[in-house]
């Protein structure tokens, strides 16, 4: 990590000069300071006591420290003797007044994060608390300062006492994961509640540590008496504790000391100096994490090249994956060996979604090394790409190549080829529509040729991950039900994650598919939780075969050393599911494919029953297939009152789809009676301004990069009468709106007669 600091904070129980505190602190080489929002020993009393009426301030000016300060140097501590679940109506009605006091003077101080001391299972008042907090709509976090072992843990059974207790009491008391797990349940999972975990002395066994590397770490507190000392009188921590800092900082944890200096004549500065040089003398990331930096836990939605032309840049990115083309360049080579002929007659290879040409370079490369005469056809759809095919027949690869700028699902071969060469998986294997497209071109393959790849496997994982769930929540779209976001799969560099069981296989598909194309799939998969924990979705992988034993993996125990061309997915649930060690989750997963459509649907049946994620009307839901007319293909989404398209050059081509779409699902549109016209918002108020367009405007084509195109007939609606004369007094019959993420129309379809016929779109 040379070249970026450990972010490292210093604890203080009090202290009585908050400037001279934080001048130790910085020259000590610390970051910020955790400091009690109020002096431990100024018990408040707001029931009853000698001190109801006590006069004087709360706590030091806000005044001693600029507004920058306190929101970047201090991290407030909430007072360690409120008990806020106490039994005792006094004391607890006493420590809330003095908790929401704490809390408000924190909020006015604009701290960047409030450090609060979880001292056992009894927290359902302290999470009220917060949460009441929490929906004031204060921006900063709330620590929860949680012990890796608690103190009854860590003291022996005779000392402690508790023998008369009930197993599953014991287990409460001890396992501080489950306080972690009730308060944050408690809270609706915020993602505004992080975690500081307090490094203790004895540390738990590797698989219960695991656990927490699932859950949102923000800080690790270490007391100095944790530190040994080496033979040179310095502090230092044993292996076990480093491995598991170490693991930390995969996190991006920020690390505070607590406690008295243990090691005076070397000072306080020398922890930071050793938690530093720890950081720094990290393993160096590699190819994968140097790729994914700012990608980790970060969701995407999958790309799909069929539906999409990539962009240079993406195409570049991928290009620079050491591992895949050179994977891809021994399987090509094995498979010429394989297919050598004695006469040395030409071999015929297909590229199928050559992209820029690294799978046609990869070919060349291994036919020059198996000394055999190939002749290469390169067909891409995108003429993008194909611009840099052309550039590279020219100057690089001559007669040997001939591009085919075209869809491989339109293309009509002039021959059968002896290899088929393709690189159209997703991080799921089969979710770029890889079968369907393969299953197409078998036709292309002579009888005894080969594809490449000829398997390829999906996999799933069981995982915890609070930050992804929370992630997954805030995907929320106003045209979508609440359920959208967690009916989706998503694409994700996974790190803040727990895998609570081995991946296990799916669905596998085979090249080339001679037999009846079948790509509906279904199997149910059965894990074992090993530790108590929450499930909150599932990790997808894949592992592919190209030829013979020459294989690529993400698979987490077989994943292809430095390849980053693919991410894992995650499928998330709807509601966190609690789980304990040893019971038996079995998840049912389908792959359904029709003729227009192919999606995933999931759900989960044992130990408890849940609802099917993404079930889908087959007629109207899914990724368009490649067997479907050109015109279907670019229907994204489509239903009685609601069209999708790919993005256009003009509205010529827009109206001439929905007069196609019309007539194949009856619904009325009149070319005559329609106008396009320019919609233009103005910032400063809500009235909308309207310019009228003549129809022939339709005719002549309008620029989608220059105007929002809106079709209007039929319908009646009111109208604001301080909007311009211009206003159409015709209501919308069909609506285009531009988006600018996806590229795409949004159509809005409206019957323009009672008698006009609305059924389902036979495109």
């Amino acid at each position: 990590m040379e070249g970026k600091r450990l972010s490292c904070g210093r604890d203080f129980t009090f202290s009585s000069d908050l400037n001279t505190s934080l001048s130790k602190a910085f020259s000590d080489g610390f970051d910020f300071v955790c400091m009690p929002i109020v002096n431990p020993r100024y018990k408040r009393e707001f029931i009853e006591g000698p001190a109801v009426k006590r006069p004087g301030a709360l706590t030091r000016s806000d005044m001693l420290l600029t507004s920058q300060d306190w929101s970047t140097l201090i991290v407030a501590k909430i007072s360690p003797w409120l008990q806020l679940d106490s039994k005792h109506d006094v004391i607890r009605c006493n420590s809330e007044k003095a908790f929401k006091q704490e809390l408000i003077f924190a909020s006015h101080l604009s701290v960047p994060a409030i450090l609060i001391l979880l001292k056992g299972t009894e927290c359902v008042n302290m999470a009220r608390l917060i949460n009441e907090h929490i929906l004031r709509g204060h921006n900063h976090q709330y620590w929860m300062q949680i012990p890796l072992k608690s103190a009854l843990d860590q003291c022996d059974d005779v000392i402690q006492g508790e023998g008369h207790l009930s197993g599953d009491e014991m287990e409460w008391k001890y396992d501080t994961w489950k306080w972690w797990n009730k308060l944050r349940t408690l809270c609706d999972t915020s993602k505004k509640i992080g975690l500081a975990l307090e490094i203790t002395a004895d540390l738990p066994p590797s698989e219960i540590m695991d656990r927490w590397y699932g859950e949102p770490v923000k800080a690790a507190i270490i007391s100095t008496s944790v530190f040994m000392t080496n033979k040179k009188g310095f502090p230092v921590l044993s292996k076990e504790h480093q491995k598991i800092i170490k693991r930390l900082f995969k996190l991006d944890v920020q690390m505070i000391v607590s406690g008295a200096d243990r090691h005076p004549e070397k000072g306080i500065k020398t922890y930071q100096q050793y938690l530093d040089h720890l950081w720094q003398t990290q393993d160096p990331p590699d190819n994968i994490s140097r790729f994914a930096k700012g990608y980790e836990d970060y969701l995407q939605c999958p790309l799909q090249p069929l539906m999409d032309n990539l962009e240079s840049q993406t195409y570049e990115v991928f290009e620079k994956d050491p591992v895949k083309y050179s994977q891809y360049q021994k399987a090509v080579y094995s498979a010429l060996v394989s297919k050598k002929k004695e006469d040395d007659s030409m071999i015929v290879l297909m590229v199928l979604g050559a992209g820029r040409g690294p799978l046609v370079t990869a070919s060349l490369n291994a036919a020059q090394k198996a000394e055999t005469r190939v002749f290469i056809y390169a067909v891409e759809k995108n003429p993008n790409a194909v611009v840099t095919l052309e550039n590279l027949k020219y100057e690089m690869w001559g007669d040997q190549v001939t591009i085919v700028s075209t869809d491989m699902r339109e293309w009509q071969a002039p021959e059968k080829a002896d290899i088929i060469i393709s690189e159209l998986l997703g991080s799921f294997g089969d979710n770029e529509l890889s079968p369907e497209c393969l299953d197409g071109v078998t036709k292309f393959l002579k009888d005894d040729g080969i594809s490449i790849p000829e398997q390829y496997t999906s996999y799933v994982s069981p995982l915890s991950s609070c930050k992804l769930w929370n992630e997954a929540r805030l995907c929320k779209d106003l045209n979508k039900p609440p359920e959208a976001p967690f009916e989706t799969p998503y694409v994700v560099r996974l790190r803040n994650v727990y895998l609570l069981d081995q991946p296990r296989p799916l669905f596998t598909f085979r090249h080339p598919n001679k037999g009846i194309a079948d790509n509906n799939r279904y199997d149910e998969l059965i894990f074992t939780v090993r530790e108590d924990t929450v499930l909150h979705g599932f990790g997808g992988y894949f592992h592919c075969v190209l030829f013979g034993d020459i294989t690529i993996s993400i698979v987490p125990e077989t994943h292809s050393p430095g390849m980053f061309s693919w991410f894992p997915m995650f499928f998330p649930i709807k509601e966190p599911l609690h789980l304990k060690a040893g019971d038996r989750l079995k998840l049912h997963f389908w792959r359904v494919a029709t003729d227009k459509n192919v999606w995933y649907e999931w759900c989960i049946t044992e130990p408890r029953v849940c609802p099917i994620h993404n079930p889908k009307d087959p007629h109207i839901h899914g990724l368009p297939l490649p067997t479907m007319p050109h015109e279907a293909r670019i229907i994204q989404y489509a239903d009685d009152s609601t069209l999708v398209l790919t993005d256009f050059d003009s509205a010529k081509k827009v109206f001439l789809l929905c007069e196609l779409y019309g007539m194949a699902s009856g619904a009325c549109i009149n070319k005559e009676k329609s106008r396009v016209i320019s919609k233009r918002a103005r910032r400063n108020n809500n009235t909308t301004r309207y310019y009228r367009r003549k129809s022939n405007a339709i005719e002549r084509g309008l620029s989608r990069r220059s105007h929002n195109l809106w079709i209007r007939r039929g319908l009646h609606h009111s109208i604001n009468t301080n909007q311009s004369r211009d206003y159409p007094t015709t209501p919308p019959q069909g609506r285009f709106v531009r988006s600018s993420t996806d590229q795409r129309y949004n159509v809005q379809l409206y019957p323009t007669s009672a008698d006009c016929k609305t059924t389902k779109p036979g495109v």
